[in-house]
């Protein structure tokens, strides 16, 4: 009986794992903490080392990009076929901060393998999830006789992502011409649980701001002008309380303007993931369930806009009493937005609508901070198709599909490249990116060589026809 294709992708990954998991373990002993000036070396220690291990695989193009902060590592592997689709792949090779006195049990710079767990700072988040594309990339080509992928193959691993990716669109804008793909895959995800393989369609936007607001010019006897001067305090909390209806959606004009609206069939999708709200509560640190009406939880945090209030104060934060009518106040807001929304818009509804606010002898001030776009792709689209074929293959059961309420820089590359951004990842909750004790499961990441394995050829077909 002949040998099946997906038997002889698994034979080739468990033929070669051993030494796939050897390297990836020396990876993750470069401690490439992108927001500690005193692992700036580190950090270009690492993109040096990608970069040679992509030579290493294969490809024949490798290069180290610089930014005003730090490196970030550019590879191609253009195919044989000049018809062939470009694909780009994502990921990053920065970590978070780890010290053994944060409560890891091993030192997060050490790997160590318990069991079928590997417990290391960026197991999961991301190096893990970059690092199997070189053994999938490897199993595509043994198991299909190629040489060369069946897709014009790009990899673009950035190194501030733990720091905000605050170089990375000016990045993207210079070398526009070479990234240029005809699809985007990001593994730097998750999927919902161990048993449960899922792919993610998209991701929340973010705006935020502050708003600083001023009354007199110094504190004043509120038993002598309280109740006859405008409070900036007062005023805060208004803003706040004004900022949603009684059916808590967001009570800025224009603020829902051209959102995407989820479609039955998404909707029915969520509905059927084995989501817990009591659970998803305890993990909430949370006594119950709230928003905008007429929408489930899993509803509002991936596919509908929100605001927060992040913080709010002014006035006297001591002990015991101070009759004053204090000079100042602030609110720091944030505001997730969904495909449809366009931030410079829903920053002129907030601007528009926080003047209509002001009380005469209030002064304001509203700063934002660089705004990130949401990114979607619509459940039909032919390389989303791919890759949840490819997952489908790897889990040998239906993928399911899913969203991310946070935000990225996966949006930036869909915005500045015009391309759909396609999430390809296999770490769960329980690998606790950014706390202690961050581990990847290895029997899942075997899957996500073996998805990336099948992904190449598919991608070939779906983003050809």
């Amino acid at each position: 009986m002949s040998q099946t294709p997906d038997n002889a992708v698994r034979q080739y990954i468990e033929q070669n794992s051993e030494a796939f998991l050897d390297d990836l373990k020396d990876w993750l002993r470069i401690p490439s903490v992108s927001a500690q000036p005193e692992h700036a070396d580190d950090v270009r220690r690492s993109a040096d080392w990608l970069a040679a291990k992509l030579k290493e695989t294969g490809f024949p193009v490798t290069e180290v990009w610089e930014t005003a902060g730090a490196p970030a590592v550019f590879a191609e592997w253009p195919s044989d076929d000049p018809d062939a689709p470009t694909v780009l792949v994502y990921g990053h090779h920065d970590v978070q901060p780890a010290a053994r006195e944060d409560g890891w049990d091993t030192d997060p710079f050490e790997p160590e393998t318990k069991g079928r767990q590997l417990y290391a700072r960026g197991a999961a988040d991301d190096k893990g999830q970059v690092f199997f594309h070189t053994l999938g990339v490897r199993a595509h080509l043994a198991t299909t006789g190629r040489t060369t992928p069946a897709v014009h193959l790009k990899l673009l691993i950035e190194g501030e992502e733990e720091s905000g990716s605050p170089h990375f669109r000016t990045l993207i804008e210079q070398h526009r011409r070479r990234l240029a793909a005809d699809a985007v895959i990001v593994s730097d995800t998750g999927m919902w649980s161990e048993t449960t393989p899922t792919v993610c369609t998209g991701m929340r936007g973010l705006v935020e701001c502050e708003l600083s607001l001023c009354g007199p010019d110094q504190d004043i006897h509120s038993g002598s002008f309280g109740g006859a001067v405008p409070n900036p305090a007062t005023v805060a909390g208004r803003i706040v309380a004004a900022l949603h209806d009684a059916e808590n959606k967001v009570a800025i004009p224009g603020f829902y303007d051209g959102i995407t609206e989820l479609t039955d069939r998404e909707r029915a999708l969520f509905a059927e993931l084995p989501f817990d709200e009591q659970e998803w509560l305890r993990t909430a640190k949370s006594y119950a369930a709230h928003g905008e009406q007429g929408y489930s939880t899993l509803e509002r945090i991936w596919a509908r806009p929100t605001a927060e209030v992040n913080g709010i104060g002014g006035g006297y934060q001591g002990a015991g009493g101070k009759t004053v009518v204090p000079s100042s106040a602030f609110v720091k807001l944030s505001f997730r937005i969904v495909a449809g929304q366009d931030p410079a818009r829903v920053e002129a509804a907030i601007t528009q609508w926080v003047e209509a606010q002001m009380p005469a002898g209030i002064r304001h001030t509203l700063t934002f901070s660089g705004a990130t776009r949401p990114c979607l792709t619509p459940l039909d689209h032919p390389a989303l198709e791919a890759v949840a074929r490819s997952m489908g293959r790897a889990f040998e059961q239906p993928v399911r599909f899913t969203r991310e309420g946070g935000s990225g820089p996966a949006a930036d590359l869909q915005d500045v490249l015009e391309s759909p951004v396609l999430f390809l990842g296999i770490s769960v909750p329980s690998d606790g990116w950014h706390a202690p004790n961050e581990k990847v499961e290895l029997d899942l990441l075997m899957k996500g060589v073996e998805a990336a394995a099948y992904l190449w050829t598919d991608l070939a077909g779906s983003l050809r026809t």
